[in-house]
C-alpha cells in the first residue's frame, strides 16, 4: 500500500522561494515524525525554478513521502474575504499538511454565503480552511495556542514577535476587534483585518 502523501506550498516572490528554512524544519519533522525517516532534505536542492514562472507571485506545491512525489506550480491570486463562518468539528485531525484535504474540505462546504470558515474544535479556535488567524486586542495580535496545523507563516511571526499565542475559545472571539488571516502564500503585510463583527 502506497504511503499517503504530504506537501508544503511555498511563496515564489520575484523568482526567490521565501521562507525556505520553515518549510524545510516542517517538510523534515513531518518526514521524521509522521514517516518514521531520519535523512534531512535540503529544498534548495530539490526544487529548481522553473522558466516559465515570472517574477509575480507564484506557488510552489510540493507533495512528498518517503521521496518527492511531483511539484506543481501556478501563478497565485489573492482572495477577497468579506465574511466568516464557524463551523464545528471535534475531532477533525490535520496536524501535518496531508495532500487528502477531505475532512477540511467537508468543513468548507458548510460555510453558506460565508467566503471562508473558522474551525472550532471542542470550543477552541483553530484555523480557516487554508489559513492560520490572529486576532486583535488593545494594539497587540494574538493567534491561539491550538491551531490545527502550526504554519510556517505563523512560525515566522510568532519568532519576530508579531503575534503571540494565548489559549482563544468560541466565547473569546467577542473580546477582539479584529481577525487576520495568514499563510505561506499570504504575508502579514499582506493580510485583510477584518472586523469580528463579519464572523458568523
Amino acid at each position: 500500500m502506497s504511503q499517503p502523501l504530504c506537501f508544503e506550498t511555498i511563496c515564489v516572490q520575484n523568482r526567490q522561494l521565501l521562507n525556505l528554512s520553515y518549510h524545510e524544519n516542517r517538510l523534515n519533522k513531518t518526514r521524521r515524525d509522521f514517516y518514521g525517516f531520519g535523512d534531512v532534505w535540503k529544498l534548495s536542492e530539490l526544487i529548481t525554478i522553473p522558466d516559465f514562472v515570472t517574477e509575480q507571485p507564484h506557488k510552489c506545491r510540493l507533495a512528498y513521502a518517503e521521496h518527492v512525489d511531483n511539484i506543481k506550480w501556478e501563478p497565485y491570486h489573492p482572495r477577497t474575504i468579506s465574511k466568516i463562518q464557524k463551523v464545528y468539528d471535534d475531532t477533525v485531525d490535520y496536524a501535518y499538511k496531508y495532500n487528502d484535504r477531505s475532512n477540511l474540505n467537508f468543513l468548507y462546504e458548510q460555510r453558506k454565503d460565508a467566503d471562508e470558515i473558522l474551525i472550532i474544535k471542542n470550543g477552541m479556535v483553530t484555523d480557516t480552511n487554508f489559513c492560520n488567524v490572529a486576532f486583535q486586542q488593545n494594539g497587540k495580535w494574538y493567534t491561539p495556542i491550538t491551531p490545527l496545523l502550526p504554519g510556517t507563516q505563523r512560525a515566522f511571526l510568532l519568532d519576530s514577535g508579531i503575534i503571540e499565542e494565548t489559549a482563544i475559545s468560541e466565547n473569546d472571539i467577542q473580546n477582539f476587534s479584529h481577525i487576520r488571516l495568514f499563510n505561506a502564500m499570504v504575508s502579514w503585510e499582506n493580510s485583510q483585518a477584518i472586523d469580528v463583527k463579519f464572523i458568523q
